[in-house]
This record gives C-alpha cells, structure tokens and sequence, in this order.
C-alpha cells in the first residue's frame, strides 16, 4: 500500500493593487517592478505579442488589461522590442492580468517575463478578472488608476484613491517627450523572416526621413523592405531639418498622448513640409497629427481600439483587412476639410482609419499596417508610399 501525503492548499499572498478614480480597489499577486504608478487603464484583446505591446511606446501614460488569460508563457526573447529609443524605459505605466505567469516554454525565449518586468521598471498584478474589468471599461469608458506592488501587501489605500482621482489623465497630455529619441539615427534593418531573421537593406532607393513621436521598429523594418534608406529624426524637428537631409518622402510616425497636445508644436512643421510638395505617409499618431495639419480636429474615445484582430474596410475598393490598433483619439470625419478624402473606416464602430489628400500624394491610417499578428494584410501600404516616392521622382526628373 502507498501512502501519500496531502499538501496544505494555501493561498497566494495578495501584494498588488489597481485603484480605480471612483473608488474601487481590486487585490491580486504583485510581479514586476515594485512601487505604484497612475495611468489610464484600457484591454487589448490580442492573444499574442505581449512583448511587443508592452515595448510599444503609444502605451505610454496607460495600464494595460490583457483580455487573453495566458501572458508570460512563452517568456521574453532580445528580438521582439517595438521601442525604437532603448535608452528610454518603456512608457508603459503597468499591466493587469488573470492568471499567473508560467515558467516559459518557447525556443525563442531568453528569460521570463517577471524578471524583464522588474528590469523595464513595469508593475503587474495577476489573479484579477479581467473579464469584468474589461466590461467596465466597455460601459464606463477607460477610467483613470493606479497599480501598486509591495512584496509586504502593504498599501495606503486612501492616498491611491486620492491619486487616482486626481490624475488628470490623457486629454492635453503630450507625452511625446518621454519616448522620442534624442538624436537622428539612420536605419536599414529590414523584416524577420523564417529562417533567417531580420536583414539588410543594402540597396536603397530611395531616402526617407521619419519624424518620431514614439516609434515603433517594426514600421521602420518595412520602410526598409520596401527599399528605403531611413533617417530619424526626433519629434521637435523642423521643417528645415527634415528638408536638409534632402529627404524624397517624409513619414510621421505612431505614438503616445493627445495629438491636440503633441501637435501645438509639431504640426506647424507638418505643414511647412505639407507644402513642399513631398510624398507623405502617417501611422497612429502620425495619422491624427498630419489630419490636424490639414484642417481637421481630433477627439477622445470611450474606449479607445486596441487589439490585433480590427476589421478595417477599404473604402476604394471593399477589402476588409484584419488590423493590429493601438489608439484612445480618432480624427472626427465632420471635420475633413474640402479635398481629403476618408479612405478606410473601422468595422467595430465606424470610426475613421484613413485619409488621403485628392491633389497630393499624403496619406495616413489610424491603425498599424506594420504589426503582423498573424495577416499581413496592410503591409500595401508601405509599397504605396515608395510609389507615391517614385512617380514623384519620375516627374521632377521630367521637369
């Protein structure tokens, strides 16, 4: 006969908080870094790519609510880093997930994710319904919060509401600054492909610069395929800045915060170079600030789109495309001026996704074509801005 000897069920201590403005305290398992942090708490409903969401700096100012219960389990690699200025913590404020992180189980994974965490400064907290949450936030709109990790559960409550409360949250908020890089770079890293990895592109043909408000690596990896040589520059450049690298596109970059705030500075330049005549190409933030630029005015959402599984529709042609979204404003369509046209439009809510101008080649979409989170359906568009680049070569050749 066997005996076997029963293990006393205990529960895991409760080292982590996420306080709510209104009040709400919710109690769960600390990982990450230890402290507290206020931010603007939104889900995404993505089921992989946490890595990349969580190194994504249009994350900035928010706490992040993973709606896929299983994050963690396939650990962290050194490749898969959306942040293109690594001299700069992530903006990412937390995240908040269901269940706990399991040791990690992937060829690819170079260390856990508990232990990245704490080396990013990023607080966690599991053992929370997500699911409940996300439906607060789905009827309520993304409140204002803070996430707090103490290994000695200890908290004082009263001071994290009173945070909380007091956060004025993301509408004026320009938070560019925290995750723009501080120096021009150049860049000709192009996508990963199986086996190989990422590339080079060793043979360009042409030049862009890329003004950055926070951004992501991946967009300037298809910039690259698509034969570009990249220079980046940060986001209080000038026009004549950008003009003095004798640019043959511009490209505007995704990022964090309110682009009413961002774009008191920046988008006077966009229209300086609005009027050179240069092919234009916007992502995200990119988006809203060069739809600014034009004349059209931008506003909050009450729950923001983030995820990886967006319809979007072509208006031109009818094609719907599965999109990866990170954004809490949209461009109010109301406010399109006379000669820009809405090009793409969201299948969840009918919000705006694109513009395009009826006399110049500029562009811009509100989601992110160069996320791949399984379709890489709007990878198009970066072979779209090169030909916009090309035909406006081909004439300045002819003249």
């Amino acid at each position: 006969m066997t005996t076997t000897t029963s293990q006393t069920w205990t529960e895991a201590a409760s080292t982590a908080r996420l306080v709510l403005s209104d009040g709400t305290v919710i109690a769960g398992q600390g990982l990450g870094a230890e402290g507290s942090a206020v931010g603007e708490i939104c889900f995404n409903t993505a089921i992989t790519g946490y890595q990349e969401i969580l190194t994504d700096p249009s994350y900035a100012g928010q706490i992040i609510t993973f709606t896929f219960p299983h994050i963690g389990n396939v650990g962290i690699n050194d490749e898969d880093v959306e942040t293109s200025n690594l001299a700069a913590l992530s903006g990412v404020r937390g995240c908040v997930l269901r269940a706990a992180m399991t040791a990690p189980t992937n060829y690819r994974a170079a260390r856990d994710l508990d232990s990245w965490l704490k080396e990013r400064g990023i607080i966690a907290i599991t053992g929370v319904d997500t699911r409940a949450l996300t439906a607060l936030i789905r009827a309520e709109g993304m409140p204002n919060g803070v996430i707090a990790h103490d290994r000695d559960g200890k908290f004082d409550i009263d001071r994290l509401i009173a945070e909380a409360a007091q956060w004025s949250g993301l509408e004026g908020m320009d938070l560019v600054p925290e995750v723009t890089t501080s120096q021009s770079y150049n860049w000709d890293e192009t996508r990963w492909a199986w086996p190989d990895g990422y590339g080079r592109q060793e043979a360009p043909e042409f030049h862009v610069v890329a003004i950055d408000y926070g951004l992501k690596r991946n967009i300037l990896r298809c910039l690259a395929t698509a034969g570009c040589r990249v220079t980046v520059l940060p986001a209080t450049a000038t026009a004549e800045d950008v003009m003095a690298h004798q640019p043959d596109g511009v490209f505007l970059s995704n990022g964090p915060g309110d682009p009413a705030a961002t774009g008191v500075y920046a988008v006077p330049q966009i229209q300086r170079l609005i009027e050179t005549g240069l092919p234009m190409f916007g992502i995200c933030l990119g988006h809203q600030m060069l739809a600014r630029a034009l004349g059209a005015t931008t506003r909050k959402m009450h729950q923001g789109h983030h995820g990886a599984n967006h319809p979007v529709k072509d208006q031109a042609t009818g094609k719907v495309e599965i999109t990866s979204m990170n954004h809490g404003f949209t461009v109010d369509r109301e406010t399109l001026p006379a000669g820009i046209v809405e090009t793409h439009v969201s299948l969840f809510d009918g919000s705006n996704c694109g513009i395009a101008s009826q006399d110049r080649p500029i562009f811009s979409v509100q989601y992110h074509p160069e996320a791949s989170p399984g379709p890489q359906d709007s990878h198009y568009l970066f072979d779209r801005f090169v030909e916009a680049i090309r035909q406006k070569s081909s004439q300045k050749a002819d003249q």
